[in-house]
């Protein structure tokens, strides 16, 4: 009897002193507290800063889903996306950006998350022989910013960056242009693609190159005038790079012969 009557003591949860809960109680569990906005933010950022990025995430996204309508909802969601950036998730960085964008497009903090969100396409380019879709978004989004934010404190760095980035474009023209010729022979292809980075991209620093392989192209099919205008014009405007002083040997030579 004795032990028939322990026996329900084995159904039910030790707790505390040797005290018993019942089976119902193990299923009555108290509602968690509810922490205030600021509490949760300030452990987020104390997660950032030990670059513990799932922790501080997670305090954040209590804030936006517990507390969409406090004054730390429209940062904690820009939070969230700057943990996904700092962990190099640019995918879920760029839609964590574009959503606040969308949900805040003037809020004050608006232009560093434009920013940010460029700098996701910006920090993921790739080298000038592979594919630069990335390089023209990051171009749009901080053109973007620029039109959007001119008086950011980002605006100039997004200025830098545009001519970066078109430099990047120009070089991958280049690029395909020589391709072109060392390894297709195929010139015609070669001039649009120098002609294009020339009434493109003016300013940008392969300029004297594309010239040079565009003069030289002329050259090699017989338009000689058109190749001796080029190569002067190198030698007048760009003496002080390797394309120009080319340029001016191209023309020592045609004058000696």
């Amino acid at each position: 009897m004795v032990r028939r009557a322990a026996a329900p003591c084995a159904l039910v949860l030790a707790v505390g002193l040797g005290g018993c809960a019942t089976i119902e109680d193990m299923f009555r569990q108290k509602p968690q507290a509810l922490l205030p906005a600021t509490d949760l933010y300030q452990a987020g950022e104390q997660e950032m800063n030990r670059k513990n990025y799932l922790a501080a995430r997670a305090n954040f996204q209590k804030i936006v889903e517990r507390h969409p309508q406090s004054n730390y909802a429209a940062k904690a969601r820009f939070l969230i996306g700057e943990t996904y950036f700092r962990e190099g998730n640019f995918d879920k960085a760029v839609k964590e950006f574009e959503s606040f964008l969308s949900f805040f497009p003037r809020h004050e903090i608006s232009d560093l998350v434009q920013f940010r969100l460029a700098m996701s396409y910006y920090d993921q380019m790739k080298p000038v022989e592979q594919d630069q879709g990335l390089t023209v978004k990051a171009m749009e989004q901080f053109k973007k910013l620029v039109r959007e934010y001119p008086d950011s404190r980002y605006a100039s760095d997004a200025l830098a960056k545009i001519d970066i980035s078109r430099g990047r474009l120009a070089q991958k023209e280049l690029w395909v242009a020589a391709y072109y010729l060392e390894n297709e022979n195929n010139p015609v292809a070669a001039r649009q693609r120098l002609e294009g980075v020339l009434k493109d991209y003016p300013r940008s620093l392969i300029v004297p190159e594309a010239l040079y392989r565009l003069a030289d192209i002329n050259a090699r099919e017989g338009r000689t005038e058109e190749a001796q205008q080029m190569f002067r014009k190198l030698a007048a405007e760009y003496a002080y790079t390797e394309w120009g002083r080319r340029a001016s040997q191209r023309l020592r030579t045609a004058a000696s012969n």
